[in-house]
């Protein structure tokens, strides 16, 4: 009997982490739909992105408040899970603070009670950002994007943080009452510099009611953190862990450096040259013409503009500064990036359905993002610049741009005549080319 709760314990850890890794799988086969990028380039200053913006957050504390208070919530919660370890042993093997047995007194004193303050800050920033979101109500977490399951998502990740940052203090408030009373099995070990203030709370509490109260509070804390990680499969903060690879194979080119297609390089130069013959097989290696231009549908896309949609945070940073959206354009590059991730999920649930995927009438362009949002862009980068995750939304705008031009012949009736000009002209003005220097004559 007495190791039943051993048992259940390495139940609920091996369901929580088999369901987990089990969603990963569909997370990485998911992204394996998009093309292969080659990111063997530049691999120091990868690395060295990854150590500024990913784990450094140097993008995020651009804005100082609320960059402050992310860093504060981020590192703290990531430090207090270190105690995970101690909690996984001491649910398998049926111990009691087994750290304590194996680090010195003052140094295990020092862990639990940094693990408490950072605790405490985490719950007040968390209120924090809650308050932001639902009585400040800054303008970009209520865009026309935000509604329904994008909205509430946020405030369930807030709520998890705080239940679970309570519950760690409620559990050692519990076990500094336990330790006082001499209880079994409740050596006194740990400095509660947080905790201390709620302990005062269970005085007169039979032993029994303590441990009840204890135990509790240690079940819902590491069930509640399995949940947790089950979640973020489902919800927007799916970054915490794709941050860090999103910016790897992020961009190391200059910003506003647009991707020429080889094949079609390789054609103009081709009728460039006055001793080319057109009608000559392609040389051996030759760049040979993609099957499609641009991109229609997710599958299309590359593989890191796939994975840039999963690791969106929808922070809405990219929004509130996109010269577009701000004058009333339809365009979000949010919900450009939202959009992305949605069909890509549909297009998983067809695959789990069906084995591979099987035509369901849809795709990205038109049935979620239209074409009025894509030509509103003026691929002035700022998106890309805003985002604190190094996420490209106008990398996916430029793409299925492409697309409609080159595919479809269907760019906006102001941009085909000026491409025309350009043709004829060499300039996008409908005027003569011996023309194209009187300007000079007015001065």
């Amino acid at each position: 009997m007495q190791y039943i709760p051993n048992i259940i314990f390495f139940i609920v850890l091996v369901a929580g982490v088999g369901y987990f890794t089990l969603n990963v799988r569909k997370l990485i086969r998911n992204i394996k739909l998009g093309r292969k990028v080659d990111a063997s380039d530049n691999v120091s200053q990868r690395w060295s992105n990854v150590f500024r913006i990913a784990l450094g957050q140097s993008k995020m504390v651009v804005r100082p408040i609320p960059g402050l208070l992310h860093i504060i919530v981020y590192v703290g919660f990531i430090i207090i899970n270190i105690e995970m370890l101690e909690i996984i042993f001491d649910g398998l093997f049926g111990t009691h603070r087994v750290l304590s047995t194996i680090l010195p007194e003052s140094l295990y004193n020092f862990l639990i009670g940094s693990f408490e303050i950072l605790a405490f800050l985490v719950l007040v920033g968390v209120i924090v950002f809650w308050i932001r979101r639902n009585i400040q109500k800054v303008k970009r977490f209520w865009a026309r994007e935000m509604k329904g399951w994008p909205k509430s998502d946020g405030n369930i990740i807030l709520y998890f943080e705080m239940v679970l940052m309570i519950l760690f203090l409620v559990m050692n408030a519990a076990d500094q009452q336990l330790q006082a009373l001499g209880a079994a099995h409740y050596a006194e070990v740990g400095a509660f510099p947080i905790s201390q203030f709620i302990a005062p709370i269970f005085s007169g509490l039979s032993e029994a009611s303590l441990v009840a109260i204890e135990r509790g509070a240690w079940w819902l804390h590491i069930v509640g953190i399995l949940v947790f990680l089950n979640y973020l499969y489902f919800s927007k903060h799916l970054h915490i862990i794709l941050a860090f690879p999103n910016v790897y194979f992020g961009r190391v080119e200059p910003q506003g450096k647009f991707k020429n297609l080889d094949s079609v390089t390789a054609e103009v130069k081709m009728m460039m040259d006055p001793n080319a013959d057109p009608f000559a097989a392609p040389p051996e290696g030759a760049t040979e013409a993609p099957s499609k231009f641009g991109a229609s549908d997710v599958m299309d896309l590359t593989r890191t503009q796939l994975l840039g949609a999963y690791t969106c945070t929808e922070c809405g940073r990219c929004t509130s500064v996109c010269p577009a959206n701000i004058t009333g354009k339809l365009l979000s590059p949010r919900k450009i990036m939202m959009d992305t991730r949605d069909r890509l999920e549909e297009v998983g649930k067809n695959i789990d359905k069906n084995g591979e995927f099987q035509p369901d009438g849809k795709q990205l362009l038109d049935n979620y993002i239209l074409r009025e949002e894509l030509w509103a862009c003026t691929t002035c980068n700022a998106c890309v610049e805003a985002c604190p995750v190094s996420i490209e939304p106008m990398s996916i705008i430029m793409e299925m741009r492409q697309y409609l031009v080159m595919e479809q012949s269907a760019a906006p009736q102001e941009l085909n005549v000026a491409m025309t000009n350009i043709e004829n002209n060499s300039a996008p003005w409908p005027y003569n080319q011996m023309d194209r220097l009187n300007w000079k004559d007015e001065n």
